[in-house]
């Protein structure tokens, strides 16, 4: 399958972002959130990537479909993380298994290095092996685990982290 790397665009992107986020939502525990979420929320994620300069890099086919998406946003608030970010990815449910995946995170993390971030963390729920063995493949060590911090489908979920750490910035400062 041919495909082609693009920065996402509110205009472009936005509904095909909140149909893979939604079934994700449903279906599993990809995300830990209970509620489906709208158009309108839609808006406020892609003002908050803009405002910070966090790319929303996706994954179209030769029809401009959108297979699959991944961004990264702030780890934590307080300055002194200014250097890692906190990323996700998701693939559209038709196309998972395809490889995609590799494609998404291999474009976050040249990104994150070329915005000078130090270390990207996932938060992956512990029994997802596919985004853990995808995260490894990539170099990702696993760096602790939270266990029963999530409550979904009727059970107790574990939140594992997974790090990467990267070369860049050349010169961090604390400014």
């Amino acid at each position: 399958m041919n495909t082609t790397l693009v920065q996402c665009t509110f205009e472009s992107h936005a509904a095909s972002i909140l149909d893979i986020f939604n079934e994700a939502i449903v279906n599993s525990t990809a995300l830990y959130d209970y509620k489906l979420r709208t158009g309108e929320s839609m808006a406020g994620w892609f003002e908050t990537k803009r405002v910070n300069r966090y790319p929303v890099i996706g994954l179209e086919n030769e029809e401009g479909i959108l297979l699959g998406f991944g961004s990264y946003g702030t780890f934590r608030a307080w300055p002194a993380y200014k250097y890692t970010i906190e990323h996700s990815l998701y693939v559209h449910k038709d196309f998972r298994g395809q490889g995609l995946g590799k494609i998404l995170l291999r474009g976050l993390i040249e990104k994150a290095g070329e915005n000078g971030f130090h270390a990207m963390v996932g938060g992956i729920d512990a029994q997802n092996a596919g985004s853990i063995a995808l995260h490894k493949k990539f170099g990702f060590e696993h760096v602790g685990t939270l266990p029963q911090v999530g409550f979904k489908f009727g059970k107790w979920l574990d939140l594992a982290f997974y790090q990467l750490l990267l070369s860049t910035p050349a010169c961090p400062n604390e400014d």
